[in-house]
């Protein structure tokens, strides 16, 4: 039982970060890259989906009542992280044409590491978000 939360929390954190996530990503890269470029676009963003992914991830623990056990923290981030990933994936794929390959090339610019590093803290969130109000 304690997994099927933390794969159902992960779900439910995913699907609204990830929304919240397109919705920037499009003014991002339809307004403010062509201004500050996309490595200041890429920073600016970074702050508000850092801060939504905190309070979203809390959400989701708390709603889904996820054990704070370890086990079920590691479960719900990397299963987080690979709906991310596959979604992402499919997204660039769907949209705008790109491979797979495209993809990783996408990852090795500044602003795609900092994208990845983002992304890869949301994913760890769940190991500390809202363990101590759970014990």
């Amino acid at each position: 039982m304690a997994l099927k939360r933390a794969f159902a929390a992960a779900t439910v954190y995913f699907l609204a970060l990830f929304s919240l996530g397109f919705v920037l990503g499009t003014i991002r890269v339809v307004v403010v890259a062509p201004r500050v470029g996309a490595l200041g676009a890429t920073l600016l963003e970074m702050p508000s989906m850092l801060a939504a992914a905190f309070f979203l991830c809390r959400w989701a623990v708390r709603s889904r009542q996820v054990s704070p056990a370890l086990r079920a923290r590691w479960v719900m981030a990397l299963w987080f992280l690979l709906l991310f990933a596959l979604f992402e994936t499919l997204l660039g794929f769907a949209l705008f044409g790109r491979t797979l390959s495209g993809t990783w090339a996408g990852l090795g610019t500044a602003a795609g590491l900092i994208g990845l590093t983002g992304q890869i803290i949301a994913a760890l969130l769940p190991l500390f978000v809202g363990r101590n109000a759970q014990r």
